[in-house]
């Protein structure tokens, strides 16, 4: 599968995107790293365990480091939704 981002993207966030819903499967997310809070990560939620707490993964799983390094994450937690790329020029608009 082709990624959706690559190194270097520059990304807007919609910070209040979640804080009426959870979000679904498929749908990016922006979440603290478990193992360093100070940095975030983008991925897409691949499944909901049975607690209520997000799975979630890359789109290129062998080059990810997700929740199958760090387990669910708390959905509480979440940072905001990426929805548009603006940087680099050439790759501008929306991403989902």
């Amino acid at each position: 599968m082709r990624p959706t981002l690559l190194p270097g993207d520059w990304l807007l966030t919609d910070p209040d995107a979640y804080g009426e819903r959870q979000p679904s499967v498929g749908e990016l997310v922006l979440v603290p790293d478990p193992r360093d809070p100070g940095r975030l990560l983008v991925k897409r939620v691949i499944d909901l365990d049975a607690a209520g707490w997000l799975l979630v993964g890359g789109d290129r799983p062998e080059h990810s480091t997700d929740s199958r390094v760090f387990g669910a994450v708390d959905p509480a937690t979440l940072e905001g939704r990426p929805w548009f790329r603006y940087w680099p020029l050439g790759r501008i608009g929306r991403i989902g």
